[in-house]
């Protein structure tokens, strides 16, 4: 069984199969955990292990300051300034602060090691393990929880942290992280094995390169945000929104006739005097309106998915702060939950129906046409409004308020098909209309630019450690030139 033929034949029998032969004498102890389960000697982790030794590495914690946040507690305060970020705010490559709550200031200021600076890395440890992002000004001042990671790199001139995210972000940093994590009901990645990810030195030049193209995404992506804001102005400016202050009042007194006999509602909450304000407001707009059954096509239809059949579902996680869709999940129809029964169109708009997260609306895009997304969302277009505007109108405050004032039930709170109907829309000047969709288009252009921009870099470092920067570089130059 020693001889040299006998060895030949016995690799043989072991090519193609998932099977790895490894040394006891040659498994890592040391700082390291003690692993002899075979998931953690797979053949793609050994192969990436043989690619990485080709490279002088370095620990993470060699060269950057590693803390977690504050453990078992945090403290809401609506008037502070400081964004408390966990893993939702963590998912597309750059922090957001979508949904963020605001810590109390003495709560950041008693945990100040984890409180957020500019370019820090944040990583996910537990939970959603592997989440990843550079933190920019946009969402600071901001501080952590207990499952995130703050990575400060305090080496600059050897680790830039901008080629620090791609890696992390490309399958040598999330196999690495993916092998690495730990725990029976929940996995999770200690700190002091965070401490211990391992990081190619590649030439400083070369990383000057990842960085430069990082900090062009990122600005892609400011450019995207400002002309969305800038197709919020517009419609606001157009419905006189600018000038519009809601009443505070706190009671509002109605006779039986006009409360329960018109709305068939009792709720206090129902006759808020700012949401009358908000309806006037649209029913007073110059160019006038209709109730959103005059105005919308709403495709409320169940679909039944072919079970053999792959889908792309979209469900609220998936949605973006400014109407765009972060990715989704692919399936077949038979995997798919029982609430995937919508499909949608390109120019569909979607909006969703659960109280608390009214402000979920979303443009479907040529790549989402014939996707399907959860019955948690109302499916709309219209003839007379087109879908850039009706995006921006229903995440609009006016708007907002109406669906919020229009929602009912007792365990989940959501709007209904028939309040849906009744709400009254504003028949937008269609110059507007032209120059609100120009604006989105450009917005969504810009940030679909960007995200194949990080996709190319997080190819670009793969390219390094499997060949070499030389050809890594001229990949990133083919793509972006």
């Amino acid at each position: 069984m020693n001889s040299p033929f006998n060895e030949v034949k016995y690799k043989a029998l072991l090519e193609g199969l998932e099977v790895s032969e490894v040394f006891y004498s040659k498994i890592p102890f040391g700082n390291s955990i003690f692993r002899i389960d075979a998931e953690y000697f797979q053949k793609k982790y050994l192969r990436e292990d043989l690619l990485l030794s080709n490279y002088e590495t370095v620990y993470l914690g060699e060269d950057a300051f590693i803390t977690d946040g504050q453990h078992g507690y945090h403290v809401v305060d609506e008037n502070s300034e400081i964004r408390h970020l966990t893993a939702k705010n963590f998912k597309n490559w750059f922090a957001d602060d979508i949904n963020a709550d605001r810590l109390a200031k003495w709560v950041d200021e008693n945990n100040k090691r984890s409180s957020l600076e500019v370019n820090d890395i944040v990583l996910t440890t537990r939970g959603s393990v592997g989440y990843c992002a550079l933190v920019k000004e946009n969402v600071l001042p901001a501080n952590i929880d207990q499952d995130v990671a703050r990575i400060s790199i305090k080496n600059k001139n050897r680790i830039k942290p901008q080629f620090f995210i791609t890696y992390l972000n490309s399958k040598y940093g999330q196999d690495w992280i993916l092998r690495n994590q730990t725990g029976m009901v929940q996995q999770g990645l200690a700190l002091w094995r965070v401490r211990e990810i391992p990081i190619p030195l590649l030439n400083i030049n070369f990383q000057k390169v990842i960085e430069k193209t990082i900090e062009f995404s990122y600005s892609l992506i400011v450019d995207s945000k400002n002309k969305y804001t800038q197709a919020e102005e517009i419609l606001l400016e157009e419905m006189g929104l600018k000038d519009f202050e809601p009443s505070n009042e706190p009671v509002n007194i109605k006779s039986f006739k006009d409360s329960f006999l018109a709305s068939g509602r009792l709720d206090a909450e129902y006759y808020q005097k700012k949401y009358e304000g908000y309806i006037k407001l649209i029913k007073n707009y110059k160019h006038g309106f209709e109730p959103f059954s005059k105005v919308c096509n709403l495709k409320d239809k169940n679909y039944s998915p072919n079970e053999t059949k792959q889908y792309k579902y979209i469900e609220l996680a998936n949605i973006g702060k400014t109407g765009d869709i972060n990715g989704c999940t692919t399936s077949l129809g038979k995997d798919l939950p029982t609430r995937a029964r919508r499909i949608v169109s390109e120019n569909d708009v979607i909006i969703s129906s659960i109280e608390g997260s009214l402000d979920s609306c979303a443009l479907i895009t040529k790549e989402y046409d014939n996707a399907l997304c959860s019955t948690g969302f109302y499916v709309v277009n219209s003839d007379k409004i087109n879908s850039e505007t009706l995006l921006i109108l229903f995440k609009s405050e006016p708007m907002q308020n109406i669906l919020k004032k229009s929602c009912s039930g007792t365990i989940l709170t959501a709007i209904n098909k028939t309040e849906l109907e009744k709400i009254p829309i504003p028949l937008i000047d269609y110059t507007k209309q032209q120059q609100i969709a120009e604006l989105i288009e450009e917005s969504f252009a810009l940030k679909k630019q960007s995200e194949k921009l990080l996709e190319t870099t997080k190819r670009v470092v793969e390219i390094a450690i499997e060949e070499n920067e030389e050809k890594a570089i001229k990949y990133i130059n083919s793509k972006v030139s």
